[in-house]
């Protein structure tokens, strides 16, 4: 694209003093002609390109000169470079090669101010998520094996519009080609990944969004009270809002919570081990006593004791 290149020259030319038509020619593989209608277009653009000819001489750029006094302003150049260097955390296509060109044309070092790791520490399917986002920039259908909450093993035909990061897990909001509607899938569902050379037109991903695969059954939200012990204090404060939680004397917790009961909220629950009681209500400390013990069951019959 035009664009590209001539971006790409205006990073030569803040490299190099001067460079010959011929060298720019060869370096983008169009002619020469092609060269010179560029460089009047970065002219015309503010840019002051000049050309100078006999031995020694080719296209340079007046010396003292860079982008600012132009186009963009001191802060619209940080923001520029501070975006870019957002999209590269990403693994953005290109996006490393644009900080740096736009780097030197600004003459700024980029400052690294953010880092992303989108994968947790029990995650092993990472390369689901480049994917995918290759799929929705290029627009291409996605095929995959998905398996329901239930367990349930479904080959899905999709068009990926959106990933989406949710309560700790991220989904893939697509259009699916098998159940004709917008749908929500759990990426660490997600088997079989292969993105075909398929291409869609672009879709409203506001459409249908009330029929997602995996969005959560409403569950009417109960108002848990618990005990935590001191020892799980990096996790309260992970975990709970500042006015849940009432810290005690001996260290310790009592947190007040209000969740849609479902099995997550058990299993939260029940992860704490020793460290958590819950208090109230009365059907909830007797659900988790219940569980608790079914769990000491299996280990007990292991070992012969019951």
């Amino acid at each position: 694209m035009q664009i590209n290149r001539l971006l790409e020259i205006v990073y030569v030319l803040f490299r190099q003093k001067t460079v010959t038509a011929k060298e720019l020619a060869e370096r983008f593989e169009v002619s020469q002609r092609t060269i010179y209608r560029d460089i009047d277009t970065l002219s015309l653009a503010g840019i002051p390109v000049y050309t100078e000819k006999g031995k020694g001489g080719g296209i340079g750029l007046l010396p003292g000169f860079v982008m600012d006094k132009s186009l963009l302003s001191d802060k619209e150049q940080t923001e520029i470079l501070s975006a870019l260097q957002g999209l590269s955390t990403v693994k953005s296509d290109g996006a490393d090669a644009i900080l740096k060109k736009l780097s030197a044309v600004f003459n700024k070092n980029t400052v690294t101010w953010l880092d992303v790791d989108f994968t947790d520490w029990s995650f092993t399917n990472g390369d689901v998520f480049s994917e995918f986002k290759t799929a929705i920039l290029g627009r291409r259908v996605a095929e995959f094996d998905y398996y329901s909450s239930y367990g349930e093993k479904t080959r899905r035909r999709v068009e990926p519009i959106q990933l989406w990061f949710k309560h700790r897990a991220w989904y893939l909001r697509a259009y699916c080609l098998t159940r004709r509607d917008v749908r929500l899938f759990k990426l660490n569902r997600v088997k079989n990944l292969d993105i075909t050379g398929e291409i869609f037109g672009e879709r409203n991903i506001l459409e249908s969004v009330d029929k997602e695969t995996d969005a959560r059954p409403s569950k009417p939200d109960v108002t848990i009270r618990m005990r935590i012990a001191p020892e799980m204090t990096y996790r309260v404060y992970d975990e709970f809002g500042e006015s849940w939680v009432e810290k005690q004397a001996d260290g310790g917790f009592i947190v007040t919570a209000m969740w849609p009961e479902d099995e997550w909220v058990y299993g939260t629950l029940l992860s704490y081990g020793e460290y958590l009681e819950v208090l109230e209500p009365e059907r909830l400390r007797a659900l988790i006593k219940e569980k608790a013990e079914m769990i000491a069951g299996k280990y007990l019959r292991d070992v012969g004791e019951i």
